[in-house]
């Protein structure tokens, strides 16, 4: 199974900034070994169908609804993203829990809407500094996983999952390799509870991977990709990381 890795550029880009940095990473991509995608803000995923059709370069969206259609505006449907041939959706990623109070469910839901669009969820788990150091770590990210493996039942097998601890998104700070590694462990052990076909399912590392740190992570048994932030809005950077992809991967 080949490493994934995913650039979440955020509340980031324009046309033009957008249009620099997919030709500079399609010709820095290598063509083999690796899988690379980049979830961009909505406005821009007419740009990526257009730049990047056929291309080694996979994209997808930051979010999406909870709900199919209907009287909620602001919100972009799964069924929607799809008209734009969207590869992935995150979904629960942290700063959407915490600046929009999405719960548990409300992500599930999500998972499940888009996977029936036929995207793939990338489900974003993770606990606070005041978790951690209350040694909760396992409670909560078990407690959000669960939610979602309850609603898409089945499915599971289909979503990857991206372990991102917040207190070290945008922070600068980031688990150790081995601190990572036994998060993803007890993820592993969870999603090889549920469902038969674990063995399909890739757990992301989320939280200021770069270039320095990468191939320590990326060489952790459990590890099988990374959710990039700030670093995928630098060609070089971006780069770098996939690079630091194990050769035997």
């Amino acid at each position: 199974m080949k490493k994934l890795i995913v650039g979440n550029w955020k509340m980031n880009g324009g046309l033009l900034e957008n249009a620099a940095l997919v030709q500079a990473l399609l010709q820095g991509l290598p063509r083999a070994g690796v899988e690379a995608a980049v979830c961009v803000p909505m406005p821009y995923l007419g740009q990526m169908q257009q730049l990047l059709q056929g291309s080694p370069l996979a994209w997808g969206a930051q979010d999406a609804s909870a709900h199919e259609q209907g009287a909620y505006t602001g919100e972009t449907s799964a069924t929607m993203l799809r008209d734009f041939a969207c590869r992935y959706a995150l979904v629960g990623h942290s700063e959407r829990r915490q600046y929009h109070g999405e719960s548990d469910d409300t992500v599930a839901t999500k998972a499940q809407r888009a996977l029936a669009a036929g995207i793939t969820p990338i489900v974003c788990v993770g606990e606070t500094l005041a978790e951690r150091q209350a040694g909760r770590t396992e409670l909560v990210v078990k407690r959000q996983l669960a939610s979602v493996v309850h609603t898409v039942g089945h499915c599971t097998s289909e979503i990857v999952v991206a372990y991102e601890p917040v207190w070290a998104i945008g922070t600068g700070q980031t688990a150790t390799p081995e601190q990572a590694q036994a998060v993803h462990a007890v993820l592993r052990a969870q999603l090889q509870a549920a469902t038969a076909h674990a063995g399909r399912i890739r757990i992301l590392y989320g939280g200021s991977m770069n270039p320095a740190n990468a191939a320590e992570l990326l060489r952790q048994p459990d590890i099988d990709g990374g959710l990039i932030g700030g670093a995928s809005l630098k060609a070089p950077e971006f780069l770098s990381i996939i690079a630091s992809v194990p050769a035997a991967a």
